[in-house]
């Protein structure tokens, strides 16, 4: 499958790595992305979050093992990536479709993830290392709420289907994209800008589907979070932000729901820390979190940060 991936990029940088500009066909357009590394190199996919683009990542990959290969793309409605066709929502879970579109494309069998995902629980045997950035993978919602929250999703569909796109300068563009990210460092906004935005008449749209920023109506029970989790068969190592989704949700009914999913797990493989910093912490402050990922990569163990129990060797690739 390997004649789907195609107008590939070379692209002169200043970095270690050599960075290529990846395009893959998808039904309503195409996924784009960024590939750093060795083509024999070790295969790890990075997923961004949720509203920004793969060069969330452009600090942090150099910082990584060189000898690694590194895919990250753009999620669908983000980015330099196709919004999804015209009246279709965006859910959280057809993410891993893309993802798998995406591998499959690749022609890879087996690979890490660092981002944020919950592939892993559906297709485990694909998956032999896990990494979150500031996230959980799951999020639960209480049961008792999600008839609201389907049926407030499906009027602000309707509702903002046929909103124009908003005309920026670059200076607003790149205020607007701070006033909604206050943890953003200068640098790290403007790094987002770039694949954020795209050239039209009269200035600066922003890349991104409006839809991505309507309530999700796609929610997981607790029960049918932890039962995802216990699927995840790789290692996992979560970092999390002092200043980040902890603190965002250390007051709320959600924070005993969340404290059973990183309990989750660090049972029985798996590491949990937390650093100092915001949720992109690993955009502007990469040099504290590329050790942590690095030694949980090479490790043949869970990770070096912790004495868990003995885990299968990696598969080499």
């Amino acid at each position: 499958m390997m004649q789907t991936v195609k107008n590939v990029r070379h692209l002169v940088t200043s970095t270690k790595h050599a960075v290529s500009e990846l395009t893959v066909p998808v039904p309503w357009g195409q996924i784009r992305g960024k590939v750093w590394g060795p083509d024999h190199g070790r295969r790890v996919v990075c997923l961004h979050g949720w509203a920004d683009n793969c060069g969330t990542f452009d600090t942090l990959l150099p910082l990584l093992p060189q000898d690694y290969k590194y895919v990250a793309f753009d999620l669908p409605g983000h980015g330099q990536s196709s919004h999804r066709p015209p009246g279709v929502p965006y859910y959280f879970q057809s993410y891993v479709a893309d993802l798998y579109r995406l591998v499959k494309a690749l022609q890879w069998e087996k690979f890490s993830i660092i981002g944020h995902s919950m592939g892993d629980a559906l297709y485990p045997e694909m998956v032999d290392a896990l990494v979150l950035l500031d996230s959980y993978g799951f999020l639960p919602t209480d049961v008792k709420e999600m008839p609201e929250v389907m049926r407030q999703g499906m009027e602000e569909l309707l509702k903002y289907e046929n909103r124009e796109e908003r005309v920026y300068t670059k200076d607003q563009a790149f205020q607007r994209l701070q006033a909604g990210n206050p943890t953003l460092s200068e640098q790290s906004a403007r790094i987002l800008l770039e694949r954020g935005t795209r050239q039209v008449e009269g200035g600066l749209v922003f890349s991104r589907d409006f839809r991505i920023n309507l309530k999700n109506i796609m929610r997981f029970s607790t029960e049918q979070c932890l039962e995802l989790q216990s699927r995840i068969t790789t290692r996992v190592l979560v970092l999390l932000a002092e200043e980040g989704f902890e603190k965002r949700f250390a007051e709320s009914y959600q924070a005993k729901l969340i404290s059973n999913i990183l309990q989750g797990y660090r049972e029985p493989n798996g590491v949990v820390v937390t650093l100092p910093g915001d949720h992109h912490v690993h955009l502007n402050h990469p040099e504290s979190v590329a050790p942590f990922i690095t030694d949980f990569l090479q490790s043949n163990g869970p990770s070096n940060l912790t004495s868990s129990a003995e885990d299968p060797e990696p598969a080499k690739l």
